[in-house]
């Protein structure tokens, strides 16, 4: 997951290029409609990251539920160790999920900050919104 994370999260690692290459110069003003460009650019990364965060949580409900489960079975074969090696190995696997979704909000941040920073803000639309 953390692969397919760090593809996906290519818009916003690529967002100041994104920026420079969308929001015309002076000189390019007439030829680009810098309010359609930056519209585009919001919602690819309103798409990016409502994708990623559905993602990661879909993979923290499972891992939890698997968690749960093996948590049960333990409760009932008290000396298993390949049981309690796969407890340690699922809680191991959803406390990254979570630190994914810790990560998510400061990539998140990150791009909103830059966007509202670099671009004009009568052709970007507000964030809240």
């Amino acid at each position: 997951i953390q692969e397919l994370l760090r593809v996906m999260r290519t818009i916003d690692d690529r967002i100041v290029h994104e920026l420079n290459t969308t929001i015309p110069t002076a000189s390019f003003v007439g030829k680009v409609d810098p309010g359609l460009t930056c519209k585009e650019l919001y919602e690819s990364l309103m798409n990016a990251h409502t994708s990623r965060e559905r993602i990661i949580k879909n993979c923290i409900s499972q891992t939890s539920a698997v968690v749960k489960t093996l948590k049960e079975e333990r409760e009932k074969a008290d000396e298993d160790a390949a049981l309690l090696k796969q407890l340690r190995k699922e809680q191991t696997k959803l406390k990254l999920m979570q630190s994914e979704l810790n990560v998510e909000e400061v990539v998140n941040d990150r791009s909103w900050k830059v966007l509202s920073h670099l671009t004009v803000v009568v052709f970007c639309p507000n964030r809240q919104s």
